[in-house]
């Protein structure tokens, strides 16, 4: 028996039978069920008493795989210190199974492209380097969850273009999104909070700060315009999804509609959030916002649009564990919204916007990737399959 598929029924042609789920479906959660896995992809759905030689789940839930379409975990593996450049080969295992480990089954990695003040360590040949080591494990089986490329562009660095022409030369990408972190506007309009940001993460003294401050306003004078129109042009070209990120006014969202946009990242205010959703374009927030309760930057808080309706996806952004964590939670947070529509936020939602079309749902036909979940206090993940795969 393959030891990644020891808790599930196995026969020469792969075929994987469990019962005894709580299964949650798009549009209600069948309290006891059973499903069959044939061939990677999910062949039946049934309530009641299970087909004869299943495995019980014992209640436990089960979920789709999670899709995260915004993680900068990677580069936390990559440089787990100041200075220090871990072996990436390495670094990417330890990255795969903590996602996996999370219940997430797709994974778009973000990878910044263009020098903006305070990534010179993790950027240039060094991030092309991390995309075809990941592209190469991929292709060899030795990840546990399918990778995609995030690529990050930040407007206002010097270098982003020709960046970002190196990375698309030589490796694939399937979002981009288009970021402007200048002092006093979007996520960091809140110069009290920026200044706090940048005093842990650097270690400026207040002269410093405002040396940083002033140059990163005369870079974004200088290239913001350009450069956006620039990396929408190349994503067109290419037919890369484009995210925009920190939208904070009514003129930012004409803009990114304009633009084409797909995924709205973040947006700072909950007009700029109603409007994105009114646009059609998904909206984005993130777990760790739901968890603690607000935004670190003291922006608008991810509970206060699921409130209004107007979030659609979740991305555990820094914690990859937050992302099964905070859909849990949401119910509980949100008078009236049902746990499907919580799974669907880490689910469903992010593969549509995503154009995934394969999967984020259990349904017969879709990809077999599957999350066994024990909840209690907090989600306990027991299972994790891909393509019908244990692979955690």
């Amino acid at each position: 028996m393959n030891e990644h598929l020891k808790d599930a029924v196995v026969t020469p042609d792969r075929i994987m039978v469990v019962g005894d789920a709580r299964i949650v479906r798009r549009d209600r959660v069948v309290e006891r069920g059973w499903l069959v896995v044939s061939g990677g992809l999910i062949a039946e759905i049934g309530e009641g008493a299970a087909p004869p030689g299943a495995t019980s789940f014992e209640g436990d839930m089960l979920i789709p795989g999670l899709i995260e379409l915004h993680t900068d975990h990677l580069e936390t593996h990559i440089q787990p210190r100041p200075k220090v450049h871990w072996p990436i080969g390495a670094a990417l295992q330890a990255y795969d199974l903590q996602i996996a480990g999370s219940g997430i089954t797709t994974v778009y990695d973000c990878l910044r492209v263009g020098v903006d003040g305070d990534n010179e360590d993790v950027a240039g040949d060094r991030v092309i380097a991390v995309a075809e080591a990941l592209g190469r494990a991929g292709a060899a089986g030795a990840l546990r969850v399918e990778h995609h490329t995030h690529l990050r562009c930040e407007v206002c660095s010097h270098d982003v273009i020709e960046a970002l022409d190196n990375f698309l030369a030589r490796c694939p990408a399937r979002l981009i999104s288009i970021m402007d972190h200048t002092p006093g506007q979007r996520q960091f309009r809140d110069i009290e909070k920026l200044r706090t940001y940048y005093r842990g993460k650097l270690s400026m003294s207040e002269s410093e700060l405002e040396a940083f401050f002033a140059e990163r306003i005369a870079l974004h004078e200088a290239n913001s315009d350009r450069h956006r129109r620039a990396i929408v042009d190349r994503a067109r070209k290419a037919g890369i999804k484009l995210a925009s990120h920190d939208d904070t006014t009514l003129e930012h969202v004409a803009e990114s509609i304009g633009d084409g946009v797909a995924i709205a990242e973040f947006p700072t205010t909950a007009e700029a959030a109603r409007a994105s959703a009114e646009g059609g374009i998904a909206v984005m927030m993130g777990a760790p916002n739901i968890i603690r309760g607000g935004s670190h930057s003291g922006n608008v808080a991810a509970v206060e649009l699921a409130r209004a309706g107007t979030l659609d996806v979740l991305s555990s952004d820094y914690v990859p564990s937050s992302l099964l964590y905070a859909a849990f939670e949401l119910p509980r947070l949100v008078a009236g919204l049902s746990l499907p529509a919580a799974i669907a936020t880490v689910t469903a939602n992010p593969a549509t916007a995503a154009g995934l079309d394969d999967r984020g749902a259990i349904e017969a036909g879709r990809r077999a990737d599957l999350v066994r979940v024990r909840h209690g206090a907090v989600p306990v993940v027991r299972g994790v399959w891909r393509g019908g795969i244990r692979v955690c």
